[in-house]
């Protein structure tokens, strides 16, 4: 379903349904010029269905959502860049094509990717094999130009979703062609980066096409695209200033600064992850088939393929002015010696595999049933590193090829003829997914080409959850309404175990079984205005990863303890919302308790300290949250869009490392905010400015990172983006825009992008 943009009072009416938590369908009929059907999505015909909303209209929680026509206006590369500038979000995408971009939102910081959900048409795309920046959702399976709308629920607030949603919940729609269509999108974007000694311009480019068209009841949509992009160097070669003196091989080049621990350092080249080089392909297909005016059928298959390398370089030059790499080193007349892999580079090739069916009905009133399958195949994830900087010599081979991940679920829902007092919505369902992660270490004689070698050490296993939920919406009278529900979800882990090149060892399996009640009582205080309070326990398993050893991407590697304890939350939200002509407003108050958070963290307790993922006994989130979204605000032709969230994460208690107790938690600033505006100077123009503002975090538990605004360190931040559209004619689109538009230099471990430029073309039948 299209709205026009200049229609104010249609648009205002279907974001309020978007939101899903609010009953003013019942009151429809008091508001004027605005269409009855227009507020219950259930009153959508066959055709309309499939642009429905993808949240369950009973959503005992606070939602939010952007559509395809608000993404048109923003700089969207990726289908991440779609979250941005929703309340209490904050995007971990470090250039333009980062395969790890992780979300943080309220209480849950980037580095927990477990504690969040990425839907597309019903199908997940969270990496749940580990819970780090490492295994974030492939949003890489979404084209974002044939997103219809992305969705946003917060918290784990309903039975529908497993406890992974504790952060939120992320469900985006394809839009299905209803006529013959062509596309094809071709964006250039380049940044200009003047940083340790550094003065050159990174970039890239993507071009995307698609086809789609409808026949009778068949639709079809199929999308291909290609990326290449390079990123601005991420990871600095430091050294911490030395205390020995000596004049031993003296060189030139290092730069020397205060690192985020407050201490004096070196700052000699470009290693680790260092400057990545992507080059991606993607193809998305998606069919559906009305087999009746009631029953839908779909098949979704994903296609993602990548070449990254990982390039590093020294600033470092000897007497005759070659570079150095390795060995001991004189720099201001003190001694320093660098590991002969200080510099190594690396590559990765990733290939994976998305299968998807679904079948549902969709009636307006009575029961519908839906079922979606999917498998997602990592069929190729090949880490290659260098034992030192070298063209093509010895090196180590990561290969993670078939591990992949599972999910079935089953949906029954029955809707009264009526929304009179005293009905009942009721859902429920079946939920199963399986996880196998398969890490294996070879020896390489080339580490660029060559075939693996001797098997050096691997490590993997399986997890597996089933789980069946009620939930239960029952319309008490014309205004007040109690959504109960409960989730069961048994838990086991297998087959996990440790390698070495002489010997393994086997893990023994594991079960738990945990209950996780729900609840939500609302209240239309007037015709605009909805009140509601939700309060609900979530069990946040631990993943393969966590549990099995870790992982070993060639770059870190992080043991972990098999006996992990699941994550116990329990969170309440007190929201009101309102409804206008023109737009939505809502407040919201939250807290959260979260026992046994899993979190990779130092045990200072033991001698030598032992890092790993660890429980953490106690984190406690409290905050609050304002939001508005309007059209036609003040003047018919502006738009407007802000939100504000305050949180206050604490580490209430852990043992293992006292230092933390009582401070702000891992990457979670206490400010966020976000203002985007848009000017529509005529039918065919519209230009937009937009603000983000994130304050303080941290890059360590107990706040040791003092100096914020360096290499390692966790800034504030304040940017500026602006884009210009224009509708040249009905067949083109142009586009120019600008992220950080003053060039602002902040970091968050990682330098994060200087001033960017896109430009887009756009071309259509």
């Amino acid at each position: 379903m299209t709205i026009p943009a200049h229609d104010g009072r249609t648009l205002a009416r279907a974001l309020a349904c978007a939101l899903g938590a609010t009953v003013f369908s019942a009151h429809a009929a008091d508001v004027p010029d605005v269409p009855q059907h227009a507020t219950n999505l259930r009153e959508v015909k066959v055709s309309a269905a499939r642009q429905a909303s993808a949240v369950d209209p009973d959503m005992p929680s606070a939602v939010e959502t952007i559509t395809a026509d608000k993404l048109d206006r923003l700089n969207v590369v990726n289908a991440e860049d779609a979250l941005k500038y929703l309340p209490a979000f904050g995007i971990r995408k470090r250039f333009v094509g980062d395969e790890n971009s992780t979300f943080s939102v309220r209480g849950t910081s980037n580095q927990q990717s477990a504690r969040g959900l990425v839907y597309l048409d019903g199908l997940l795309l969270s990496n749940l094999l580990g819970n780090t920046w490492g295994t974030p959702p492939r949003w890489s399976m979404a084209f974002p130009e044939n997103l219809a709308r992305v969705e946003v629920i917060y918290g784990a607030y309903s039975a529908l979703y497993p406890g992974n949603a504790i952060g939120a919940t992320v469900l985006m729609t394809t839009r299905m062609p209803d006529k013959l269509e062509a596309t094809g999108e071709v964006q250039a974007f380049t940044q200009h980066v003047d940083s340790y000694g550094l003065n050159r311009d990174y970039g890239g480019s993507r071009q995307s096409a698609s086809f789609g068209d409808r026949v009778g009841r068949f639709a079809f949509l199929v999308g291909v695209s290609h990326l290449q992009s390079n990123g601005q160097p991420l990871v600095y070669a430091t050294q911490n200033q030395s205390t020995r003196p000596g004049t031993l091989n003296p060189v030139t080049g290092a730069i020397g600064d205060t690192g985020a621990n407050g201490l004096p350092r070196q700052v000699i080249g470009i290693n680790s992850e260092g400057q990545e080089a992507t080059s991606q392909d993607e193809a998305h297909l998606r069919l559906t088939y009305d087999i009746t005016p009631e029953l839908t059928g779909g098949v979704t298959a994903g296609y993602w393929k990548q070449d990254l390398s990982h390039r590093t370089d020294t600033f470092l030059r000897d007497a005759s002015g070659q570079p150095v790499w390795s060995g001991p080193v004189s720099i201001g007349g003190r001694t320093y010696t660098l590991p002969a892999n200080f510099f190594a580079p690396s590559t990765r090739q990733s290939r994976n595999y998305l299968y998807g069916i679904s079948l549902g009905t969709h009636r307006d009133t009575g029961w519908n049933v839906e079922g979606n399958a999917s498998y997602f195949d990592m069929d190729r994830n090949r880490d290659r590193v260098a034992s030192a900087f070298t063209d093509n010599g010895p090196g180590l081979l990561t290969a993670g090829d078939g591990s992949r991940w599972r999910t079935f679920d089953l949906r029954a829902s029955h809707t009264p003829d009526t929304q009179g007092p005293n009905t009942h919505t009721v859902s429920f369902g079946y939920h199963f997914d399986g996880y196998r992660l398969r890490n294996e270490n070879y020896a390489l004689d080339q580490w660029r080409d060559g075939g693996a070698g001797a098997f050096t050490g691997g490590n993997g296993g399986s997890t597996q959850t089933q789980a069946v939920y009620l939930q239960d919406a029952w319309q008490l009278d014309e205004r007040w309404k109690l959504t109960t529900g409960a989730r069961y979800e048994q838990w086991r882990a297998f087959g996990g175990s440790r390698s070495t090149a002489a010997a393994t060892t086997g893990y023994p399996e594991r079960k738990e079984s945990h209950t996780s009640p729900k609840a939500s009582l609302s209240y239309a205080a007037s015709d605009s205005l909805t009140l509601r309070l939700s309060g609900a326990r979530a069990y946040r398993f631990p993943t393969v990863s966590e549990l099995f050893q870790g992982t070993f991407n060639g770059i870190s590697l992080v043991n972990n303890d098999p006996n992990l304890k699941p994550e116990n939350d329990l969170s309440r939200e007190l929201s009101a919302e309102w409804y206008r002509i023109n737009g939505v407003a809502r407040f919201t108050l939250f807290r959260s308790d979260t026992r046994n958070a899993l979190f990779s963290q130092t045990d200072t307790t033991v001698f030598p300290n032992i890092t790993n993922v660890q429980n953490v006994s106690l984190v406690r989130t409290r905050g609050a949250e304002a939001s508005y979204d309007g059209v036609g605000v003040l003047w018919p032709w502006l738009d407007l869009t802000a939100n504000a969230t305050y949180t206050q994460a604490t580490t209430v208690r852990n043992p293992r490392n006292p230092a933390s107790v009582g401070k702000q938690f891992y990457r979670i600033p206490r400010w966020r905010a976000n203002l985007v505006a848009t000017w529509h100077a005529s039918e065919r123009i519209a230009l937009t400015l937009a603000g983000r503002y994130s304050g303080r975090q941290y890059n360590t538990l107990d706040h040791s990172d003092v100096n914020p605004d360096t290499f390692g360190g966790a800034s504030d931040f304040l940017t500026f983006d602006g884009k210009l559209t224009w509708k040249a004619n009905e067949h083109v689109d142009l586009g120019v825009g600008v992220d950080n538009l003053t060039n602002r230099r902040y970091y968050v471990y990682y330098p994060y992008p200087s001033r960017t430029w896109l430009v887009e073309a756009k071309f259509h039948l």
